[in-house]
């Protein structure tokens, strides 16, 4: 008799688990307690796997022998809870998925950079000519992937919430970007919690397993030397003058050095500029180096790399006044390499769902580069009692449209409208591509 599978969740990764499921002979159930997107009970419809929306049919989904659980629902959710006390496996669609390919997975997390390290991996395998897929928290669902496609390697971004989940999964070769507080909301507002999932990319590596991770970052480079870390490390650094096995940074030319055999490439010489963008191109440098795909290739895909939308993209000029989009920007960490990366008079659009947010570190980046500051969020008293003495100009708005209003009638030629939150984006928006999005509409209405 087939077992029993529930899935809590029809977005791309509870869909994407469905499918999988149902191809490994599970009797799968699909239940989401808000409204399911059309485009996928379309998809569960069409493969007749049984879902409910609205609520959750809890005697149905405790009669499971296995549950997977959306990244977005903690643990301290009541019917996870109930699950766990009945012993039943709650897992996340990233572990169950890895039960069902043989594949070798890359998979990048951390604070910040995950997404445009991702891709950069990406973006070198695939002009390598390596049958790659890209999965996780972006692009397509990795399960979806391993149901229907049958790639060698995989290029996974794996968010805090999805490595929870994770028991037996190992990344063939992991890496860390760095550690800065982000969520702590799920994390009962203790960092060590949160560092502690992000070191659960880690998990189940041997010796034959590489960890790549930044030294420059405090929080990373002090757990690695208080872990028992099985896997070989490759640090990365913008300030060491040498590294043995790993990437650093000498008279303005990247030395990824492995095995004794040296890459180098100037700095100019990077598609993506900025200090943050350095350390990207370093951890995606070295997994290319031990993937063993040719220098040369490593160096084209590194010089012609387009980056991500809503993270520092360039949206306009209008009148003199540069618009960029930074909507990606969730958290303080981001925010500040986004500040430091620009040299003209910024005019700084901030706010959303503040997640515990320490803003005291921004305060002197705003202080060197903010000329004026656009709150933008339905409760905006926060960051508004944060930054009120720290900027020349405050604004309180609570649409986009108003937001860049404001930031057109008080800008000048030559100054930055930087869209970089800070902050979640669900108080106004449906997320931070839909934040993103509407500031580009608006700009462009100007």
């Amino acid at each position: 008799m087939s077992q029993k599978l529930s899935i809590l969740g029809a977005g791309e990764s509870g869909t994407g688990a469905a499918i999988l499921a149902k191809k490994q002979g599970y009797e799968v159930f699909v239940s989401d307690k808000g409204n399911i997107k059309e485009n996928y009970s379309n998809v569960l419809l069409k493969a007749g796997i049984a879902f409910e929306q609205g609520n959750h049919s809890e005697s149905r989904i405790l009669e499971s022998e296995l549950i997977i659980k959306s990244p977005g629902i903690p643990d301290t959710a009541p019917l996870v809870r109930k699950a766990l006390e009945k012993g039943i496996p709650v897992i996340s669609e990233i572990e169950f998925a890895a039960r069902y390919t043989k594949a070798r997975k890359i998979c990048i997390t951390g604070s910040n950079g995950k997404t445009t390290t991702t891709l950069l991996t990406w973006h070198i395998l695939k002009n390598a000519g390596i049958n790659a897929g890209l999965g996780g928290n972006v692009g397509k669902s990795f399960a979806w992937q391993v149901a229907e496609n049958d790639f060698d390697w995989y290029v996974l971004e794996i968010s805090s919430f999805q490595l929870d989940n994770m028991y037996e999964f190992k990344a063939d070769i992991a890496i860390l970007t760095n550690i800065t507080p982000d969520h702590l909301d799920r994390y009962d507002y203790k960092f060590s919690k949160y560092v502690d999932s992000k070191f659960r990319i880690c998990r189940n590596q041997d010796e034959n397993d590489a960890f790549i991770f930044c030294m420059d970052d405090e929080v990373s480079a002090a757990e690695v030397l208080k872990r028992d870390l099985k896997a070989r490390q490759y640090p990365i650094s913008a300030s060491a003058d040498f590294i043995e096995e790993g990437a650093y940074l000498k008279n303005g030319i990247i030395q990824i050095n492995l095995h004794n055999d040296l890459f180098t490439m100037t700095l100019e010489e990077l598609a993506l500029q900025g200090r943050h963008n350095l350390y990207n191109s370093m951890a995606a440098g070295i997994a290319a180096r031990l993937v063993d795909i040719r220098k040369e290739s490593i160096r084209q895909s590194l010089s012609d790399f387009q980056n991500v939308d809503h993270r520092l993209e360039y949206v306009a000029k209008v009148h003199g006044m540069e618009f960029i989009n930074d909507s990606k920007a969730t958290n303080v960490n981001s925010t500040w390499f986004a500040l430091e990366s620009i040299d003209k008079p910024v005019i700084w659009i901030a706010g959303g769902v503040d997640k515990g947010n320490d803003y005291s570190k921004l305060y002197e980046m705003v202080g060197k580069k903010v000329k004026s500051l656009i709150c933008l969020g339905t409760d905006n008293t926060t960051i508004i009692e944060a930054f009120s003495d720290k900027v020349k100009s405050l604004y309180d708005t609570h649409s986009i449209e108003q937001a860049v209003l404001v930031a057109y009638s008080i800008g000048k030629p030559g100054d930055v409208v930087l869209l970089s939150p800070a902050c979640a984006s669900f108080d106004l928006f449906e997320n931070y591509e839909d934040r993103g999005n509407q500031f580009k509409k608006a700009v462009k209405s100007l």
